[in-house]
């Protein structure tokens, strides 16, 4: 065969696979996301977070995940985190606050979001981050796991298992509604059906047993919700006096069926608007 068929045909072949991209500039930015096929970290010009000191009602969490973060900015080992429990009470904005408080003082700390559905090249990911002279918060939001879902074993490797394990300069933070990543009907469906039914659980809860900080997050209070609320319009400016912000807080809630953290920010962002305020 001649070189001309061959050459076309190697062409074609990288198309269908592209090499992977090169290490990005981390000094350019704080924060990536991390996309496969092909493999590449994204820079994030600005990323969607507030200032930790408004984050009400998670004191606890709040405290223990900052001062693992920091001792692993500084260079120190530190622990994976699950943050699991209530929707809306602030896991995911927890972890992009500490990041955004903590890198003003350590340039080197990134932030570094990866998808569920990515979860099976985390590997390739690592490579990527492993050996760098940056620390690197790898960032799960709104991990869980279905009977048929194969990413945990890929996640269980990373964690404590494999060879090369996590990389030193690498510490995974992840989020879920569910302490153990899985719905309470799996693992019970897994103890009933299973040929040996302790195996079979022990295999799907032992991820989460790797995370060395498990930080849970619980349903707010009335006080807490309208102190999140005051808290929003101080920071930002927003005029509203203590009467007039309960009833239309207290009536917002009830509207959406919930009080959490994110239904006190929803409100604060219908205040704003109405105010002529801008975030």
């Amino acid at each position: 065969m001649s070189a001309e068929p061959l050459d076309r045909i190697a062409a074609a072949l990288e198309r269908i696979s592209p090499p992977p991209h090169a290490a990005p500039d981390f000094a350019s930015a704080g924060a990536f996301v991390w996309h496969p096929d092909p493999d590449r970290l994204v820079p994030v010009a600005k990323v969607n977070r507030i200032d930790v000191g408004l984050l009400i009602g998670i004191d606890r969490s709040r405290n223990t995940l900052l001062a693992n973060t920091e001792q692993f900015a500084r260079g120190h080992p530190a622990n994976n985190a699950l943050l699991w429990g209530a929707r809306g009470m602030g896991k995911s904005s927890l972890v992009k606050a500490i990041h955004g408080k903590l890198s003003v003082d350590h340039p080197g700390l990134k932030l570094v979001e990866i998808q569920r559905e990515d979860l099976a090249s985390i590997g390739r990911c690592l490579n990527l981050l492993r050996g760098r002279e940056e620390r690197f918060i790898l960032f799960c939001d709104d991990l869980s796991f279905s009977h048929d879902d194969a990413h945990y074993k890929s996640l269980k490797a990373v964690l404590d298992g494999g060879i090369e394990g996590r990389p030193d300069n690498v510490v995974l933070y992840a989020t879920s509604n569910r302490r153990h990543l899985m719905p309470r009907d799996m693992i019970e469906n897994e103890r009933s059906s299973a040929i040996n039914p302790s195996e079979a659980v022990e295999e799907k809860v032992s991820l989460s047993d790797r995370f060395g900080l498990w930080l849970g997050f619980h349903p707010c209070d009335q006080d807490e919700y309208l102190a999140m609320i005051r808290g929003y319009c101080d920071a930002y400016g927003v005029a509203i006096d203590d009467e007039t912000l309960r009833a239309e807080a207290i009536e917002w809630q009830a509207t959406r069926g919930s009080r959490s953290g994110r239904v006190a920010w929803q409100y604060f962002t219908d205040l704003a608007g109405r105010s002529g305020v801008t975030l």
